[in-house]
């Protein structure tokens, strides 16, 4: 098979931009599909200028972003539909994949299959965030759900909220993000004892502010405890201001000392920084199914993660870890400290976690899943 993924970003030297979890995720999927035998491109959009190149046994096509005043948005969409439409044939390529953010491939037709993978859109995200979403982008995320061949969630919670969210009637498949056990092999040598790692885009929804909160309490008891920020910094949406400066305001003159910040490095560096960490915080009130938790639990790191919607189908709490409710400062403090002080019920927590992601969500094992769908969806077409 020869497989397209159209993406909006992918870790890779040749990308300028942020990447986050969709990225990881093509880049993984993508080098499963090649190992097993099958042809993959990746299609980046709205880049800055047009260029073609072979990296890692991927063909990778960054699609310029052409302007037009006042049809920015549909001059640009029809622009790339036409030139992937003349890739699919060219280079006879079976079946697309896009994820479902902002609606990209609404009204987008496609000379081959379509597949839309659900990491959240705009509209998901916004609910469980209780805010309100931009009207343009449920619009184009509605038309581009209703108008895929398949929908996949990467969680059963990803796929209800969706269907109740969007009232789709058809069926949505679920197949799990996954994680390479052999590429994320742990490395306890590394560990710098009593140093929490949080990493991934520095954003409120990912929980940071009560982290900070919590640090502040946790320093209190733990002298020598440091915090690490790995990733990315954002405008916050709500007070139009850094958050990482929120994160820094909630933190006393003692927390702050004992806090330290790195912006984002390479993909390839960042299993690195997580062998370092003692243990591994990420209290997310809003993710469809994180690339981040995988990869810390192949690590056999200790976590603690929050425990909404798509966390029960991960973490055990008390078992690969603990879970929490991010607002509760108090028992994250608390179940902080049991980590930090190593007692006979942690102990396992990181072994545990590894093993549950070798047993279920081996990306061995899910990359097999995906080849049986993208199958059976073509033969069908």
């Amino acid at each position: 098979m020869h497989i397209g993924f159209i993406t909006p970003e992918f870790p890779h030297e040749d990308f300028v931009g942020s990447v986050g979890g969709i990225g990881t995720f093509v880049k993984n999927l993508s080098i499963s599909l090649i190992d097993e035998g099958n042809e993959v491109s990746i299609f980046i959009f709205n880049q800055s200028q047009k260029k073609i190149y072979k990296k890692d046994r991927l063909t990778i096509h960054h699609v310029s972003f052409l302007r037009f005043p006042g049809f920015t948005g549909w001059f640009g969409r029809k622009h790339f539909n036409r030139y992937l439409n003349q890739k699919i044939k060219e280079d006879k390529i079976d079946l697309v994949e896009a994820p479902d953010w902002a609606g990209y491939t609404a009204f987008m037709k496609f000379a081959c299959p379509l597949v839309i993978r659900l990491h959240g859109t705009d509209t998901y995200f916004c609910n469980l965030e209780k805010r309100k979403v931009k009207r343009k982008n449920r619009f184009l995320e509605n038309n581009a759900l209703k108008t895929a061949d398949t929908l996949v969630g990467v969680s059963h919670f990803v796929a209800n909220e969706t269907k109740k969210l969007f009232s789709i009637k058809k069926e949505i498949k679920v197949i799990y993000n996954g994680v390479s056990v052999e590429k994320f092999s742990p490395n306890h040598l590394k560990i710098e004892k009593k140093n929490i790692l949080y990493f991934g885009t520095i954003i409120r929804k990912k929980g940071v502010i009560s982290l900070a909160k919590m640090f502040s309490l946790l320093v209190e008891k733990e002298k020598d405890v440091t915090l690490t920020f790995l990733g990315r910094d954002t405008v916050d949406f709500f007070e139009e201001t850094s958050t990482l400066n929120l994160c820094l305001k909630e933190m006393s003159e003692a927390a702050r000392a004992r806090f330290r910040y790195l912006e984002a490095v390479p993909y390839e560096e960042v299993q690195e920084k997580i062998k370092c960490a003692d243990i591994v915080i990420l209290p997310s009130y809003a993710e469809a199914f994180p690339m981040t938790w995988l990869e810390a639990m192949a690590l056999e790191k200790k976590m603690i993660t929050s425990n909404i919607g798509w966390a029960k189908e991960l973490m055990i709490d008390g078992e690969t870890g603990y879970t929490i409710n991010p607002d509760d400062i108090q028992d994250f403090l608390q179940k902080t400290h049991n980590l930090l002080a190593n007692t006979d019920d942690v102990i396992d927590f990181g072994k545990n976690a590894r093993e549950r992601i070798k047993t279920h969500f081996n990306q061995q094992m899910l990359v097999t899943k995906n080849i049986e769908m993208y199958e059976t969806l073509i033969n069908e077409h």
